[in-house]
């Protein structure tokens, strides 16, 4: 059984694909009645799965008139997109935030599942076993090489 959250999260999704602009506009507030929730769940699904390593651009607005407008940011150019990728890696990524970085790649059809599970499992911290600092900057450094031998391999 799917949890809220994963409820929340595909129907959400599932605007933006019937959203002829690739847009959603929400009030936190009635999404969270909607669900019979709590709107701080709303919050939690939003920025959990709706991040800018996954492909989504969020923006919001408090107050009576305020509302949470999320859009999917699309991979025009995938050389723009490499040069995008080992900047937001940069000398630093925890875990999570490279996991999403994972799933994005393979949602846009840069890397299949496969390989996916394969970086995966190079960047695991059970891999990974040192201090939390290095850990994250060894990580990264694994991740920039990857996804530059894996956007090299795209023009063969």
């Amino acid at each position: 059984m799917s949890s809220i959250s994963d409820i929340i999260e595909h129907y959400l999704k599932q605007m933006l694909v019937d959203s002829e602009l690739g847009v959603v506009e929400i009030k936190r507030s009635e999404l969270a009645d909607s669900f019979q929730c709590v709107p701080s769940q709303i919050n939690y699904v939003i920025s959990t799965r709706f991040t800018l390593e996954k492909g989504f651009l969020v923006e919001s607005k408090r107050g009576g008139g305020g509302y949470i407008r999320i859009k999917k940011v699309p991979v025009l150019d995938s050389q723009r997109y490499y040069i995008e990728l080992l900047e937001r890696i940069g000398d630093s990524i925890p875990q999570v935030t490279a996991e999403h970085v994972i799933h994005r790649l393979i949602e846009e059809g840069f890397m299949t599942p496969r390989e996916a599970h394969l970086m995966k499992s190079m960047i695991s911290r059970d891999l990974i076993q040192l201090p939390l600092i290095l850990r994250d900057q060894l990580r990264a450094r694994m991740m920039r090489m990857m996804i530059t031998i894996l956007f090299a391999n795209k023009g063969e």
